[in-house]
């Protein structure tokens, strides 16, 4: 199914909540772990920039993939590796840093700049500067809690929540308020990556769709 381009990022991200994190792949294995996951029902596609042939990954997806998922760039940590991003075709940039200068380039050529912020001065600072959303990261280490706690006083800027997410408690994020999840190790596991199971990629990404969803697993 095709999505629908005239609605913004930020809208599909709040009613798709998920973005896929490709980080350390094989180039060889891209193609096919993008198109489990698209069949899974994952849109939003993030291929991180310390990824080998991660600017090569970028351009592929968004060709053959492009109908139906968002590519964007993940570990952008510099205005440099944010203009190659472009170049690329991401849509959109996720970084586990703040620099300012990214978010003036996105704002400046029309691309989403979702930068990653840990305390409440960083996450309102990136906000003035023009970030529709920022990630908090890492919520691994942070925890529910702290998200909880910062979204008192700062529920008016869209949070992503990376790091620390599974299938157990993925509401649980998205009902603290994270518009959206990041998901990398706990959505695509390294052993069916390694084996090239891409149909339990596919089943797994379902998994994880359905559960946001609200659908009653079996």
């Amino acid at each position: 199914m095709t999505m629908n381009k005239q609605a913004t990022l930020m809208d599909q991200l709040k009613m798709t909540p998920i973005i896929a994190i490709l980080r350390g792949i094989a180039e060889t294995k891209a193609d096919a772990t993008a198109q489990a996951l698209a069949d899974g029902g994952i849109v939003f596609l993030e291929v991180t920039l310390n990824t080998e042939g991660a600017l090569q990954m970028i351009a592929r997806i968004k060709e053959t993939q492009g109908q139906r998922m968002r590519i964007g760039a993940g570990t952008v940590l510099n205005l440099a590796m944010a203009k190659e991003a472009a170049a690329a075709g991401a849509e959109y940039f996720l970084s586990p840093n703040l620099n300012e200068d990214v978010i003036y380039y996105g704002l400046e050529h029309g691309i989403d700049v979702y930068p990653g912020v840990m305390t409440p001065t960083e996450i309102v600072r990136a906000f003035e500067a023009g970030a529709p959303a920022v990630k908090v990261f890492p919520m691994g280490s942070l925890g529910l809690n702290y998200l909880k706690e910062i979204r008192a006083p700062l529920n008016h800027i869209p949070m992503i929540a990376t790091g620390g997410v599974d299938l157990n408690n993925i509401n649980e994020f998205l009902d603290a308020g994270a518009i959206a999840v990041g998901l990398g190790s706990n959505l695509m596991d390294k052993k069916h990556l390694q084996a090239g199971d891409f149909e339990a990629i596919e089943q797994r990404a379902r998994a994880f769709v359905n559960k946001v969803k609200g659908v009653k697993l079996a």
